[in-house]
């Protein structure tokens, strides 16, 4: 993650380098902090360090268990006795907010949605870091059944806990019982394609957050000192405060924001005596500080909302969850048809509107997905990536590997359960969609997920738990739940956690990557590659029809 230098600096460190970057001056009056992750690369490169030392001591702290054998090579290469400290912090992971971290691996699929040796690795590594970070030495892993990478994930986690750590399956009898909980994102591919409409949300969604940073390079008109802004809500109050406020709610908290700054700037023009002065001098810094805090968070919502209106994304989101949440057929597809006649909106957003219909109405007899692609490429233009996405989408995320029922369409206590929400009427159109995630935590917090559909990685636990559930009668639910989604999770699910976190146990979720729609069209494109002139000749064989 990215912090402000001045953050830094308030902690006393002066000087920042990469150890794989050689050529530094000697500087045996300073002491390094070494902070890596403890792969073969690091190692050599930590070797190669202490073999000719820069610095008067090196205080080496790994990101997660560091083999004996790699001790003992730097051990042996610190000829100079430079070394002080070689400790295992546990944080081989990136802290976005408190409940929601991530591996920040952008795709994790190789070809044919099968593990890359390497990711596996690195996804096990960082699994084990979050377990070590909560100082966790037992829990019950589960796993999608559907999914084969969740099962070898599954199996590969439990195996390295037990080697490594001297970790164990929780006793069924624990009240304070830990559940892992992998599931593969191909579960749910509806939540990646949908608006967002909370404040870090929109702001990943329409303009992007990577490692803290967010570029305005791009809003119109923007000074220097704004192209690139950093969004830290743990030194950033105003955005820690609306982290999750909906779209009407910032506007409304900007203001007040604004009006803040206006009476600070008023008090520190008043100065008519030297009182006056040594308090500006002393002020000076927290308003700074805070003009600084409102040009950032003022221009990104001035950006936020012209983007907003630009490509007329209220109607879009408004189709988006009519089309998820209730979608009557025939109104959805004149609705879409609208949307792709206007100029306004943008291809993307055309994309995102087929492909949620290509997954809602995969099997409907009505289906009119090669109808709605021949409007789209007579008004406009799509991209070949966007075509080949929108092949690719129903391979990844369609009835052939998805078991959920997404759409409250399979069962009749599902209809029902639609039916009443839509008698009820909702608070907000725009925010009727519920994540999958939500749903599978809500069973797993009742005792009621199957483990016919999420089995437990030791089915000897398993079978011991199923018993002693029902000899006493009643089912031990979870005090914390660690979720883990191959192949990324999205802003509108940790919303949806950190509501449910105020209720109940301890939710922390996680995932491979923080995705939008542009980065999951990426992560689909490279798991279920598909030729474009065989999209090509799909499209105008739609035509032709």
């Amino acid at each position: 993650m990215v912090y402000a230098q001045s953050e830094i600096l308030q902690k006393e460190v002066f000087l920042f380098e990469r150890i794989d970057i050689a050529g530094q001056k000697s500087l045996k009056h300073l002491s390094a902090i070494c902070f890596l992750r403890p792969t073969e690369e690091n190692i050599q490169a930590l070797v190669r360090e202490l073999h000719d030392p820069k610095y008067g001591n090196y205080f080496i702290y790994f990101t997660n268990f560091v083999e004996m054998s790699d001790i003992k090579s730097l051990a042996e290469a610190d000829e100079f006795e430079c070394v002080r400290i070689v400790q295992e912090y546990y944080a081989d992971y990136l802290a976005i907010n408190p409940h929601l971290y991530s591996l920040n691996i952008s795709n994790t699929y190789q070809q044919n949605c099968e593990w890359n040796d390497n990711f596996l690795r690195r996804t096990v590594q960082g699994l084990v870091s979050v377990l070590l970070s909560l100082r966790k030495k037992s829990a019950t892993i589960r796993y999608q059944k559907s999914s084969n990478m969740a099962r070898i994930l599954a199996d590969k986690l439990s195996s390295t806990l037990k080697r490594q750590v001297d970790f164990t399956a929780s006793n069924p009898n624990d009240i304070n019982q830990t559940n892992v909980l992998i599931v593969d994102r191909r579960e749910d591919a509806i939540t990646p394609l949908l608006n967002q409409w909370t404040y870090q949300a929109m702001v990943h969604e329409l303009i992007g957050i990577k490692n803290n940073r967010v570029s305005l390079s791009q809003v119109p008109g923007i000074t220097k000192e704004l192209e690139e802004v950093i969004m830290n809500a743990e030194y950033d109050e105003f955005y820690a405060n609306n982290l999750f406020s909906n779209f009407g709610e910032i506007a409304t908290n900007i203001k007040g924001l604004m009006e803040h700054f206006q009476e600070k700037h008023k008090s520190q023009s008043k100065i008519e005596s030297i009182g006056d002065m040594k308090t500006f001098i002393e002020n000076y810094p927290q308003f700074k500080k805070l003009s600084g805090t409102v040009s950032k968070h003022v221009t990104i919502v001035s950006e936020l909302s012209r983007l907003v209106g630009l490509y007329n994304l209220l109607e879009v989101s408004e189709t988006e969850q009519h089309l998820v949440c209730q979608g009557d057929h025939n109104d959805v597809v004149q609705k879409i048809k609208r949307l792709i006649k206007n100029d306004k909106i943008r291809d993307l957003d055309i994309l995102r509107l087929l492909s949620l219909y290509a997954l809602r109405y995969e099997r409907h007899a009505s289906n009119e997905l090669n109808t709605l692609k021949y409007e789209t490429q007579k008004h406009r233009k799509l991209p070949d990536k966007y075509i080949q996405f929108l092949q690719a989408i129903l391979e990844y995320g369609g009835l052939k590997f998805r078991q959920a029922d997404l759409f409250n369409t399979q069962t009749p206590m599902a209809i029902t359960r639609q039916f009443i929400r839509g008698l009820r009427g909702v608070d907000n159109v725009y925010a009727q969609h519920v994540p999958l995630i939500k749903d599978l935590i809500d069973q797993l917090l009742r005792g009621k997920l199957k483990d016919t559909s999420y089995p437990n990685v030791n089915a000897k636990d398993q079978i011991y738990q199923q018993n002693l559930s029902l000899q006493q009668g009643q089912i031990i639910k979870p005090s914390e739940i660690i979720i883990y989604v191959i192949g990324g999770v999205t802003y509108e699910e940790s919303y949806h956690i950190q509501l449910m976190n105020k209720q109940s146990a301890r939710i922390l979720l996680g995932g491979s990557y923080i995705h939008n729609f542009p980065s999951f069209i990426d992560e689909v494109l490279v798991a279920v590659p598909s030729s474009l002139s065989a999209a090509s000749n799909e499209l105008l064989s739609s035509k032709r029809r």
